[in-house]
């Protein structure tokens, strides 16, 4: 590697650096925010106990009940508390719970072993017993407080068994007073750090509800840039943002006014931002209401796909996008009422086009910006189809019909030379829904084997009828005459 080489990779060096220091201060200040108060509570907790051990043994030794070599152990008490904070607490930032219990366990078998060695006094040990034993409950885990309570048993019974010519003693005022002494400042201090703890905890809940809301806010205004459902799954840990792709069977929708541009040239910007976010709002509504996801809008076009991220089968999502190109167009005539009573004379027509296959779909873009979308000639030809359509047309390539016919009444319409498609694509158009058509249907249609007939009404012109009658007068006559069998 030369020099400038190395040289030109200390600069990408030092961020990552300065990141990883910032973060590392940051836990670092964190646990200090949440962790100073419990260790200083324990602390002095701690020093409580061993000072009230402290002051019983020094009471208990000059009152001849303990031989003078016992002042070590009062030494240790006086030293131990503030040794095991010194050297415990660098620990703490990499094993906070195994240093705490450690040295609670420790306490616990050195409680229970000074008892048995002053001769368990009645009052003395069960005031120290009470100290003990609420050091032992803060731990907070149910083992945890049996095996303290193990190693304080341990602890006397070992000393019971060093010197088996034990008696138990009585207890004189001074120690009584000592102890009792001792257990109201451990009570005054653990009510004090448990008050301090409640209102740091009280304080630490507030800022994390503001921060939770400051996040739901930021959570909704980011979600206005994504499809609902995509957004979801993001949210939910569903999908991943990352780039990566898939290959599905998708029915894709696409829409456009037709018109639109002559009619930008002919309003102020303002009232065609109007007109256009009112056109977009309301499409929106019946997509979300239908299931689609709104892949994008290309000024006053709308591009939206069914089958992902969640699909109801290919069939009934091919049904709930032709439902929904249905239902905008019935829409259209309310907005037309309402541009018109706007002084918009021009009238405003939608065309779609729908199609049926298999997509590559996914995040495509760049590990800084992506863009959840899809991409394949199933994609081009939907967009060939909107383009293909008169107004207030919908048409359908024949995978889509294949799987809404059934349902929907739709009229072949031959074929259409689509761009970047070699032969010829058949479309069809949609009509309605075949439940909606009732008794003023125009288009009748029969499919059977070796008979075939579709009659469009509204198309059939007056000097045709004659002619239509006849073929039909044959068609009967011969069905008759001829001796059907099978």
């Amino acid at each position: 590697m030369t020099k400038r080489q190395s040289k030109s990779k200390r600069p990408a060096n030092k961020p990552a650096n300065s990141r990883a220091k910032q973060q590392t201060t940051q836990e670092l200040e964190l646990f200090d925010r949440f962790t100073v108060l419990p260790i200083a509570a324990e602390f002095n907790s701690r020093a409580i106990i061993y000072l009230t051990l402290a002051g019983t043994l020094v009471s208990t030794i000059s009152f001849g009940s303990l031989p003078p070599f016992f002042m070590v152990l009062v030494v240790f008490c006086l030293i131990y508390p503030l040794a095991a904070r010194y050297f415990s607490l660098p620990l703490r930032h990499r094993y906070p719970k195994h240093v705490g219990y450690g040295l609670v366990i420790f306490d616990a078998f050195f409680t229970g072993a000074m008892i048995s060695a002053m001769g368990a006094p009645i009052e003395p040990s069960i005031l120290i017993l009470i100290m003990a034993n609420a050091s032992f409950i803060v731990i907070g885990q149910t083992t945890a407080y049996l095996l303290c309570l193990i190693f304080f048993a341990a602890g006397a019974a070992i000393v019971y068994h060093l010197h088996p010519t034990f008696e138990r003693v009585e207890a004189s005022l001074i120690t009584i007073l000592i102890a009792g002494f001792g257990t109201g400042m451990y009570v005054a201090i653990t009510a004090y750090y448990t008050n301090q703890s409640a209102r740091r905890l009280k304080a630490a809940r507030l800022e994390m509800y503001k921060q939770n809301e400051k996040y739901r806010t930021l959570s909704r205004k980011l979600s206005k840039y994504l499809s609902p459902q995509v957004w979801e799954n993001i949210f939910r840990g569903k999908q991943d943002v990352k780039l990566e792709t898939k290959r599905k069977r998708l029915v894709i929708f696409f829409s456009d006014i037709k018109g639109f541009s002559q009619l930008s040239e002919q309003m102020e910007a303002e009232a065609l931002t109007a007109l256009i976010n009112t056109y977009l709002t309301e499409m929106s509504k019946i997509v979300m209401k239908h299931g689609g996801t709104i892949d994008k809008f290309i000024g006053d076009a709308i591009m939206v796909f069914f089958g992902d991220p969640e699909t109801k089968g290919v069939k009934k999502d091919a049904e709930a996008c032709v439902a929904m190109a249905i239902e905008m167009r019935k829409h259209m005539k309310v907005l037309r009422q309402r541009w018109k009573a706007q002084g918009i004379q021009h009238p405003l027509e939608i065309r779609m086009g729908i199609n049926t296959g298999y997509c590559t779909v996914g995040n495509f873009g760049a590990e800084t910006r992506m863009d959840y979308t899809l991409l394949g000639k199933e994609v081009n030809l939907a967009s060939r189809l909107e383009s293909s359509a008169d107004s207030g047309e919908i048409l359908i390539s024949y995978e889509t019909y294949s799987l809404v016919q059934d349902r929907i009444l739709c009229r072949e319409k031959g074929q259409i030379k689509a761009k970047g498609f070699s032969r010829p694509i058949p479309v069809y158009q949609v009509v309605d829904f075949r439940k909606d058509l009732g008794a003023r249907r125009s288009f009748t249609e029969l499919d059977l084997e070796g008979f075939s007939m579709s009659l469009d009404m509204e198309k059939v012109k007056d000097y045709e009828k004659d002619r239509i009658l006849d073929t039909l007068e044959k068609v009967k006559t011969s069905l008759i005459q001829k001796n059907i069998t099978g």
